[in-house]
């Protein structure tokens, strides 16, 4: 039996997201990566992914972007301006983002393996 197809949402040069890339073609996922600076439509997937799992879980607080916003954008990246500045710096979301086609799980965990060896 076949595993759904996945789309992996992440940077090219990204080591969780190379790694998840790994994973999942070894266990015979169909993986399809979208480049989030290049690729994806974050004024459509951003709202999506933070009504799914929370801005908690969505931003990135160990990014070096991250680091470099005021205190006041931080506050925003974590309540209402979250989508906003999620689009404007992509490299604030947490990678991968992995769309399962019911689920939507971020991060490479072991929780985030676990949810796909359904």
């Amino acid at each position: 039996m076949s595993n759904p197809p996945l789309t992996l949402y992440g940077l090219k040069n990204c080591d969780s997201c190379k790694k998840a890339m790994q994973a999942l073609t070894a266990a015979d996922h169909e993986v399809a990566f979208v480049d989030i600076r290049e690729e994806a439509d974050l004024a459509e997937r951003v709202p999506t992914w933070l009504k799914a799992v929370g801005a908690e879980a969505l931003v990135n607080r160990r990014s070096t972007t991250w680091r470099g916003l005021t205190t006041d954008q931080q506050a925003k990246a974590l309540g209402d301006g979250a989508a906003a500045l999620l689009i404007e710096n992509p490299t604030l979301i947490k990678r991968p983002v992995i769309d399962t086609g019911a689920d939507i799980l971020v991060g490479w965990t072991s929780g985030t393996e676990q949810a796909l060896q359904n």
